[in-house]
């Protein structure tokens, strides 16, 4: 992965996990699991609309879309008991908020590897991690093919 390749408020979410030690990891992801972005009114009554990542251990839903200045915007449900699927959605809700179609679609697929987390959370989550980070990209995909 290049750093050219990662738009920036990723890079900065992936050092500041790498600036720590492997314990304050798992609490600056415990951070990043209460600050879960809500999900806006217009979304609230129609769960119809998001996908179960089922990779993930616990209930884990996203929704993609891209606004009309070309901004796409990640939301995600995922119950409070499970702080490890919500910090994960967080950082690719925060991460990835208001980038470019392209940007986001270049995001390396392999980024949940590079957060300094290997260590600190079992396999499958770091799947999980990494299918919520495909999903919204088809999701994407999917939404840029209709237009």
């Amino acid at each position: 992965m290049t750093e050219t390749a990662l738009p920036t408020q990723l890079a900065e979410i992936r050092d500041d996990f790498l600036e720590l030690e492997q314990k304050d990891r798992l609490l600056l992801l415990l951070e990043f699991s209460n600050e879960l972005p809500a999900l806006p009114a217009r979304y609230e009554d129609h769960p119809d609309l998001f996908e179960r990542v089922v990779e993930c251990q616990s209930p884990v839903f996203i929704f993609v879309e891209v606004d009309e200045q070309g901004g796409v915007h990640l939301y995600a449900t995922a119950p409070r008991e499970s702080p490890t699927t919500r910090g994960f959605a967080s950082i690719l809700a925060q991460g990835l908020d208001g980038l470019s179609v392209d940007e986001v679609l270049s995001v390396p697929d392999d980024y949940p590897l590079t957060i300094g987390l290997t260590q600190a959370v079992s396999p499958l989550r770091i799947r999980g991690m990494t299918a919520l980070l495909a999903r919204a990209k088809r999701q994407l995909r999917e939404r840029v093919a209709a237009l």
